[in-house]
């Protein structure tokens, strides 16, 4: 009797097991479906990931599809550190008609970026109030310390020369634009162009 028992409940377990297999399947497949439409729809010059620089989180470019970028190599001893107040006002402006803002701090010019990043997260609050996202310390210089300005310096034939160097992004994820460290972000230039591609909208949505 008592193994006939056992015998029965290993196979209603069995049985449960399956039942549970086969109702999971299907949300399994839709899941996996959908993550794969999501890289799919991703650029692929936003298609990896970089640890936030106050978490330490990895976080992945794709957010921001569909965003018009500015990429800003940044330091916070520079000649030119004073451009994270005009970053942050451009962001505050022009975040809510799709601006993104992303900073990557660098110790590659002249040892003006030597803090951890935890200093480096501090200095950037308490200095200049920034709010824009912003990544670990990488070098920009390495191309496979940091290979999202690698493909940068690859499509645009530019490299950073300095701290602050800026690279613009279209909606659909292609440099649309490249500025020297001494352009200040309330440049005319700067400016013109990216009010030009906030006013585009992603091709995917054209039509």
């Amino acid at each position: 009797m008592a193994t006939q028992r056992i015998v029965s409940l290993l196979a209603t377990a069995v049985a449960a097991l399956s039942l549970a297999s086969l109702v999971a399947s299907p949300w399994n497949a839709r899941a996996e479906e959908a993550r794969v439409a999501a890289r799919e729809a991703c650029p692929q010059l936003l298609d990896r990931e970089f640890n936030r620089l106050q978490t330490g989180k990895p976080e992945s470019l794709c957010q921001y599809r569909g965003k018009v970028l500015l990429v800003v190599n940044t330091a916070s001893y520079c000649g030119y550190t004073h451009q994270y107040e005009g970053l942050e006002a451009l962001y505050r402006k022009y975040k809510d008609r799709g601006l993104v803002v992303l900073g990557f701090p660098s110790n590659d010019f002249g040892e003006q970026e030597p803090g951890s990043n935890k200093e480096i997260a501090e200095f950037c609050r308490l200095t200049y109030g920034v709010r824009f996202p912003m990544f670990e310390k990488s070098s920009v210089k390495s191309l496979t310390a940091n290979p999202l300005f690698a493909d940068l310096v690859a499509k645009t034939g530019q490299g950073p020369k300095w701290n602050f160097h800026k690279y613009v992004i279209d909606r659909n994820g292609n440099p649309a634009g490249t500025f020297a460290s001494r352009v200040e972000p309330s440049d005319r230039d700067l400016l013109a162009l990216l009010e030009k591609l906030l006013a585009d909208k992603p091709a995917d949505s054209k039509g």
